[in-house]
């Protein structure tokens, strides 16, 4: 990639539907492919840093800094992890939510305002479920909405709720959002409901939406455990496999989007 950053928040507002899981081995897995990735974890059960092997000193800055102080900077809180091309900006799990977010722009601005577009290929936000200022920033920080999703009825219904908060940012404080793709999680084809939810999903936002999807793997869980992507904990398993054609799916379809702005 060229230019600027291509910024990408993986967001559902249903909780457990595999977004810090998604966002973890998503960026490991550009980060692979040669893509300098940042990933700014929103999320303030912080497991993105526990993904990473990061830990944070005590008291230092973090993503949430951004809300508690006007003269927080994100690049005070970007931390190198072990494998190459990949930063993370890690959550603050202290952080309480009424506390306030600011403006919905301060992501934005930040990133924008601090050089961080034009330092890194791809950044990927990992978004806090709950409808709050927190979400609102991810959203309005980033170009391209990438929804993991657990396909079954309730899940369904999640994505619509979704659907429609993207439609209000979108026509609001941020037009250029844009839905990128939605990504089935802990898929099993040999399931009806799972078929049908996902065909489901492809007919109401279009089949191009619709990723191949993430079979379900323990290995994605143990890879948490050991506090490494999935990528380094065990590359031929399922989870890496498919980890690893999502990145290459999403890829193509940046590149794609790219090009056609251009034209």
């Amino acid at each position: 990639m060229s230019g600027p950053a291509e910024i990408v928040v993986v967001t559902n507002r249903k909780g457990g539907t595999g977004k810090t899981t998604t966002s973890v081995n998503l960026a490991a897995e550009c980060a692979a492919l040669g893509q300098r990735v940042l990933l700014i974890d929103m999320d303030t059960q912080g497991h993105c840093a526990v993904g990473l092997g990061i830990v944070p000193a005590k008291d230092a800055p973090t993503a949430h800094s951004l809300f508690l102080s006007a003269e927080a900077r994100l690049a005070d809180a970007i931390h190198a992890t072990a494998w190459p091309n990949l930063d993370l900006v890690p959550a603050n799990p202290m952080f309480e939510h009424d506390s306030g977010a600011g403006e919905p722009t301060r992501l934005a601005d930040a990133l924008r305002g601090e050089g961080l577009i034009e330092r890194y290929d791809l950044i990927l936000i990992d978004s806090p479920p709950s409808l709050d200022g927190l979400l609102m920033n991810a959203l309005c920080a980033a170009k391209r909405v990438l929804v993991p999703f657990v396909p079954h009825h309730l899940s369904a219904e999640g994505v619509r709720s979704l659907a429609r908060v993207l439609f209000k940012v979108a026509s609001g404080p941020n037009p250029e959002l844009k839905l990128l793709a939605f990504l089935p999680v802990m898929l099993d084809r040999r399931i009806g409901q799972h078929r049908s939810v996902s065909e489901g999903v492809a007919r109401q936002f279009g089949q191009e939406r619709l990723l191949t999807g993430i079979r379900n793997d323990i290995k994605l869980a143990e890879a948490f455990g050991k506090r490494r992507p999935v990528r380094a904990y065990m590359p031929g398993c399922r989870g890496a496999e498919d980890y690893a054609l999502a990145a290459r799916e999403i890829g193509e379809r940046l590149a794609a989007l790219a090009q056609r702005k251009q034209t």
